[in-house]
């Protein structure tokens, strides 16, 4: 079997070290050494709890009012206080959008990592550090799967950035501006993983316009620096990614779902309706589908799942995908009177994840 190494950063060993520092520093002494003081954002009687709790973003409702001389700007790093003014977190301010603060760091976390409180260069080190750490304790890259999610923005604890990996590119996705505003320090981060030769940006544009960004400025990478098309291996499958595709150009997310497909689907007869490159259309196939049909109405997405066919020596007798609005299709099916064990249906921009009949 062929064997992956995974090598961890030396800095990686130094920001695990640094977790284990003694109880030294809170936010409110840190901040009161800051030379140009550091703006407060005053939460609402009752609002406190929810963020001690974690959740990571502060909606501008449960604010109930913010001091500063001058005030804040979208970017600036900002103290969220209780009613007392007492801090509770640190985290990035929007002045535009419905969520006025990304948390990064409560109170509580800075006495284990006091170098990365108000200090997003850091933090953004330690928390991409932490990632990929993570990842190699899951197994992630190995010898049947180098396609997986690096960072899951808030499940990574930051919030607005997604960065999934394949083979030797990685492919950002950001929908908070505090991520357009450090890209420069997301690019090195991301580099610094083992085999990235090449990142594209993706931002989420009718996001970041809620979020208050001139889209004048989100400069793209010169495209000649990465690849338009990769292949990579999940779960043992190959598959063929564009990097102009949906979301990062592969659902990296879905993997365990995929691999659950896969071990249902045992002389089954399956459908996945808007099934985009054929993910789980495949993975129905390895685990010995009898018959697979998918359907998406984009042509872009029907080619890259025939070339997937292709790409994985399948019986195209075993596996169909058409182009066709997925309303129509059920409706002639039923019309049919057709039906089958399996239905994988995700609707874009309706479900936030695959659901299995």
């Amino acid at each position: 079997m062929q064997q992956v190494h995974v090598q961890f950063p030396a800095r990686l060993v130094k920001s695990l070290s640094l977790s284990s520092l003694p109880a030294t520093s809170n936010l409110q002494q840190i901040a009161s050494s800051q030379p140009k003081g550091v703006a407060k954002v005053v939460l609402k009687k009752g609002k406190t709890q929810l963020f001690k709790n974690g959740s990571p973003m502060v909606y501008s409702g449960a604010v109930d009012r913010i001091i500063g001389r001058p005030p804040p700007r979208t970017g600036d790093v900002v103290l969220v206080t209780d009613g007392t003014e007492k801090p509770i977190a640190w985290g990035l301010y929007n002045s535009v959008s419905m969520f006025c603060v990304r948390l990064m760091q409560l109170d509580e976390e800075v006495p284990r990592d006091p170098s990365c409180a108000l200090n997003m260069e850091r933090l953004l080190e330690m928390r991409i550090d932490a990632a990929i750490e993570l990842r190699w304790r899951l197994g992630l890259p190995s010898a049947n799967t180098n396609a997986y999610r690096l960072v899951n923005s808030e499940g990574d604890r930051l919030s607005g950035l997604i960065v999934d990996v394949f083979g030797e590119s990685a492919v950002i996705a950001s929908s908070a501006a505090w991520v357009e505003k450090h890209k420069p320090e997301i690019e090195a981060n991301i580099r610094k993983v083992c085999d990235i030769k090449h990142i594209k940006w993706r931002p989420s544009v009718e996001i970041l316009k809620e979020e208050g960004l001139d889209l004048s400025d989100l400069k793209e990478t010169d495209p000649s620096t990465y690849p338009e098309r990769t292949k990579v291996l999940e779960n043992g499958i190959s598959y063929a990614i564009s990097m102009e595709g949906q979301k990062t150009g592969f659902y990296a997310d879905q993997r365990e779902n995929r691999q659950f497909i896969s071990t249902i689907s045992s002389g089954q007869k399956v459908l996945d309706i808007c099934c985009y490159s054929g993910g789980f259309s495949l993975s129905a196939i390895r685990g010995g589908a009898v018959n697979v049909t998918g359907v998406d109405t984009s042509l872009p997405a029907v080619e890259l799942a025939r070339e997937n066919i292709v790409l994985n020596n399948v019986d195209p007798e075993r596996i169909t995908f058409l182009r066709e609005d997925a309303t129509e299709y059920m409706r002639h099916a039923l019309a049919r009177n057709e039906s089958w064990d399996i239905v994988i249906l995700d609707p874009p921009k309706l479900a936030p994840r695959r659901k299995v009949w």
